[in-house]
């Protein structure tokens, strides 16, 4: 069957032209890349890419097809995806379906075909912009004017999008931790890495007060990924600050490492093209060890304003840019890391940072039954 032909315009004016796939339609969002040769499934699912056209610069997309147990979430989050050479056949042992369908069935819009080489590296000059696909019969005057009405990821606060409503429980009840995970779009795999370690999950949804949280009598607080800009999500920063505060064990992922820093005084601010693979180097303060990490911002903690807390301590730096990867509260049992230790897709050279906090929870334990008796 012939494909319908599909376009691509870019904020500056940029077209590209391209083959259909998906569903016929017409999407807009801040256009990004994503280096990784791959785990797009994992990607597609990532709430963190809410409100994102994704570019994957591995050439073949959906040759290994999609299965139900490689999904961060519970469904597709980002809004289209383009792409070079996106397979309608694939090959794998494991029961699976093609990409094509699993897109129809998510009402998602593609486009392949496209120079994703020129492509990236126009962006990478130019910065992330938003950007809209189509396979519509739209004018590129007609598109331009859809795209016209697409605010700035500046300023955006997505996390409400992706946020769990109610509040819910994983684990065993009697494991020997409860961890509270502030849900900004938490993927899958962050709770299958606490369960693993012997913990009862609660989630809770992004707007949770401070006390109704600590209600449920947490060992530690996981603030999670999401999408969007954090700066406008002024009360999950006061909430996060209060739990702080209170010396409960604290660990933050991607948007959650923003948050814990804005909750402590310091600045983020919209990168120019952001961090989004699987290959990112990164190197640990603390030991002296370098890390191979998985990545997906757009915003990032500000160096100046941390270097200038002098109640933070920069614990990770991204070695490509110098960019702040982690932080730690000197007098608080809080700590944060601009990457994801739980990975899906990605490398475990992280993984330990759970372990980290499994044994900051533990040290707070110990202590607080000291000071009792």
């Amino acid at each position: 069957m012939e494909k319908l032909q599909a376009k691509l315009l870019l904020e500056d004016g940029t077209l590209f032209y391209g083959i259909s796939q998906g569903i016929k339609g017409t999407v807009t969002g801040e256009i990004c890349y994503n280096t990784g040769m791959s785990g797009y499934q994992e990607v597609f699912t990532d709430p963190s890419y809410f409100g994102q056209l994704v570019i994957c610069t591995n050439v073949h997309i959906g040759n290994y097809g999609v299965n139900l147990v490689e999904k961060e979430s519970d469904s597709v989050k980002i809004n289209g995806l383009i792409c070079k050479t996106f397979s309608e056949t694939h090959s794998r042992e494991r029961d699976s379906e093609t990409l094509e369908t699993y897109f129809e069935n998510e009402n998602i819009v593609a486009i392949s075909g496209v120079d994703t080489r020129q492509l990236v590296k126009h962006i990478r000059e130019n910065g992330a912009m938003n950007a809209i696909i189509s396979s519509e019969e739209l004018s590129k005057e007609e598109m331009h004017s859809k795209l016209k009405l697409l605010p700035s990821m500046k300023g955006r606060e997505l996390a409400s999008k992706v946020s769990t409503s109610k509040t819910y429980t994983l684990g065993e009840s009697n494991a020997k931790y409860r961890v509270a995970v502030i849900d900004l779009g938490v993927k899958t795999n962050i709770l299958r890495s606490l369960v693993q370690r012997d913990c009862h999950v609660c989630v809770f949804p992004y707007s949770t007060d401070a006390n109704d949280i600590l209600s449920w009598n947490p060992d530690g607080i996981v603030v999670s990924n999401g999408p969007g800009d954090p700066e406008p999500l002024k009360k999950v920063k006061a909430t996060i600050g209060e739990l702080i505060d209170k010396e409960v064990p604290t660990f933050g992922i991607c948007l959650g490492h923003q948050l814990i820093a804005l909750s402590q005084g310091l600045s983020t601010y919209k990168m120019h093209n952001g961090h989004r693979g699987i290959n990112h180097p990164v190197k640990n303060l603390t030991s002296g060890k370098c890390e191979i990490t998985s990545q997906n911002h757009g915003f990032a903690v500000d160096l100046e304003s941390a270097n200038q807390n002098m109640g933070i301590e920069i614990t990770h730096m991204h070695l490509n840019d110098e960019t702040v990867a982690g932080i730690r509260i000197k007098n608080k049992p809080a700590f944060s890391v601009q990457f994801h230790p739980e990975a899906s897709p990605g490398p475990a050279d992280s993984e330990y940072l759970f372990d980290d906090f499994i044994q900051l929870m533990e040290s707070i334990s110990m202590r607080v039954l000291s000071e009792k008796n």
